[in-house]
């Protein structure tokens, strides 16, 4: 069962699109429909308001934040067809970069793994995905053009742990970079960065949607052989993918089909519980059994967004 612990009172003039905490729990990123992004320091039940940050001239879709090794770093994209990064100097935040080589809304980002370094990967309506590499205090950009027909709409990293190695090394020594990316042609994609060219390749095209593919989330590794890979889409279904490491093939398992379209899909630290959101304003815990089954752990109204769209 889950309960509410608290409210935000988030002071939002509109539409919140999301909201994430950072690695350690203790601050909350909110960004709405007003086109701000506000910071909050989180204690127990309060949280105090540190920062309103207010550069982007859009709806802003997604906030991200990256991994404290590299400080403290959030990231923002927006239907401007910007991403800008933000960083914290002091008790003061600030911009230190602009991405704006999209044509089109940029609608999710994701930060990479931190063993592969500070990296941001987005998607845009354009249809492409861009990665960001920070290197010795610059940002490089990699512009993917033509991934998804008609636009791209979901991003998401692989783990940096290879699959299969508990001990939390890589059999080859080193990680390769993949992204999974959803788009409204309906497919799934896996993308491998070929470190000798320096290009993303197209991997796999992973086919069992019938409609605009929402969110993808690719599952942490504790280890274990297989990866998976959970999608949504505007068909209503939740699809999970699983590669079980020997094969190399996809497997694909419908979730469920659900009564609204569904917006997000998210996984649990240890990757054994999805999240999963829609339009129904509900959101459902899924674990797998031991007989490989994914059964509904429990199933929550979040409240009608017209009477609580500012309130988390």
């Amino acid at each position: 069962m889950v309960s509410v612990i608290s409210n935000v009172e988030t002071g939002h003039d509109d539409m919140i699109h999301d909201a994430q905490m950072d690695y350690f729990g203790t601050r909350l990123a909110t960004c709405s429909s007003d086109r701000s992004v506000r910071i909050f320091e989180v204690k127990g039940t309060s949280q105090t308001l540190i920062a309103d940050l207010r550069e982007h001239e859009g709806p802003v879709w997604q906030v991200a934040w990256a991994h404290p090794m590299y400080g403290n770093i959030l990231a923002s994209c927006s239907y401007d067809r910007k991403v800008i990064i933000w960083q914290e100097d002091g008790h003061k935040w600030k911009k230190v970069h602009e991405y704006a080589n999209h044509d089109s809304s940029v609608n999710s980002l994701c930060w990479a793994p931190h063993e592969h370094g500070l990296i941001l990967a987005c998607a845009s309506a354009d249809g492409s995905f861009s990665v960001l590499t920070s290197t010795a205090h610059t940002w490089e950009s990699k512009k993917i053009t033509s991934a998804h027909s008609v636009g791209c709409n979901a991003v998401s990293w692989a783990p940096a742990v290879a699959p299969g190695s508990a001990d939390g090394t890589s059999r080859s020594g080193t990680a390769v970079q993949r992204i999974v990316t959803g788009g409204c042609d309906s497919y799934v994609k896996i993308w491998k960065f070929d470190s000798a060219t320096g290009e993303w390749i197209e991997e796999l095209k992973l086919e069992g949607h019938s409609d605009w593919v929402r969110d993808v989330a690719w599952a942490p590794s504790i280890g274990l052989p297989r990866s998976i890979i959970a999608s949504c889409s505007q068909d209503r279904r939740v699809i999970i993918w699983t590669n079980d490491g020997v094969t190399g093939v996809w497997q694909p398992r419908e979730l469920n089909t659900f009564d609204d379209v569904i917006w997000h899909v998210s996984w649990s630290v240890t990757g054994n519980i999805l999240a999963v959101s829609g339009g129904d304003n509900k959101v459902s815990l899924w674990k797998e059994s031991l007989e490989g089954q994914w059964v509904c752990l429990s199933d929550s109204a979040k409240g009608q967004p017209s009477s609580e769209q500012r309130t988390l």
